[in-house]
């Protein structure tokens, strides 16, 4: 790699552009940070502890919320530690790793997406057999090839970004290594990279989204046909909440990585990017909370079960005093 650049570390300039606001920033960033782990985190523990969400449906939810969880993990303990400290800099190996896990997590949101909307399609289609058709093997074989592709896509984007020459500046427009502010810094970047870029992006976002449309195409062509009013709010319903996080995640990745670059749109890239690392994985597990009965039940015996322990602990200290 050293080979084929002349630069060794970035400078991620992120929010420098607005020093005032460093402080409240932080505070922010981080109590959405916080508040991000404890939702997602609490929905993986009330979905492995409730014995009745124990169904593919669930599990394909429990794979996406660790998705989400180490994408935070990976973006915003770094933009956390670069408005804290006065220094800035990312080495060339830590700026590559950041980009491949970022990518690659975030491809494998997208197929697990695409996996979630066909087992909604498997469940109104065929309820009979629905538990015959998605089985436990099946549903750790489409997370394992989510994965798999997620990441492979990712490690090739990500190679062929960083075998290309940086000698023009090191200031990165951005408060992580995204693609777009890292190949802008590139001085060999060509129409060729940003073909290749446009079409492994592509073919994550708009591949994945044609398969989450065909999937609810067969839904909707189901559910109108149902005589009941009642069966087709409830085929509707479970599929609500999918629904609803598949717009807001589609929204703004295809807004950043779809749509023509410029110098100018780095501002508003970095504004999207903050809602879309930082907004989104908020409002997926209050989405799936909210509108979904079975999983309010269980979130809120898992509270009650921490409430109850720390009420033990509590009352055991209280009696050794």
């Amino acid at each position: 790699m050293n080979n084929h650049t002349a630069v060794n570390t970035f400078l991620l300039w992120g929010f420098s552009s607005f020093p005032e606001l460093k402080n409240l920033l932080f505070v922010m960033i981080l109590s959405s940070h916080v508040t991000i782990l404890l939702a997602n985190v609490s929905i993986m523990v009330a979905i492995k502890l409730s014995q009745n969400l124990h169904t593919p449906m669930y599990f394909l939810l429990f794979s996406l919320s660790f998705s989400e969880t180490c994408i935070t993990m990976v973006v915003i303990p770094r933009m956390l530690m670069d408005l804290l400290s006065g220094s800035k800099t990312i080495s060339l190996p830590e700026c590559a790793t950041q980009m491949f896990f970022f990518c690659g997590l975030a491809s494998n949101n997208c197929f697990i997406m695409a996996a979630m909307s066909y087992d909604r399609y498997t469940a109104i289609h065929n309820p009979l057999h629905y538990h015959t058709l998605m089985t436990r093997k099946i549903c750790c074989q489409l997370v394992m090839a989510s994965s798999v592709v997620g990441f492979l896509i990712s490690l090739c984007i990500t190679i062929m970004i960083f075998n290309l020459s940086f000698c023009d500046s090191s200031n990165i427009q951005h408060f992580f290594c995204d693609i777009s502010p890292v190949v802008h810094l590139a001085c060999d970047y060509t129409s060729y990279h940003e073909m290749v870029i446009f079409v492994l992006s592509a073919f994550v976002l708009v591949g994945s989204f044609i398969l989450i449309m065909i999937s609810y195409v067969f839904i909707v062509s189901i559910v109108v046909k149902m005589p009941s009013a009642k069966g087709r709010y409830k085929a509707f319903s479970t599929c609500s909440s999918h629904l609803t996080v598949v717009c807001i995640h589609y929204g703004f990745a295809c807004f950043v990585y779809l749509r023509p670059k410029g110098s100018a749109s780095f501002g508003q890239d970095m504004l999207m990017a903050v809602i879309y690392t930082v907004l989104t994985p908020l409002l997926n597990p209050i989405v799936y909370s909210l509108r979904n009965k079975e999983m309010q039940i269980a979130l809120r015996k898992v509270l009650e079960s921490i409430f109850k322990f720390f009420s033990q602990v509590t009352h055991r200290k209280a009696l050794d005093i």
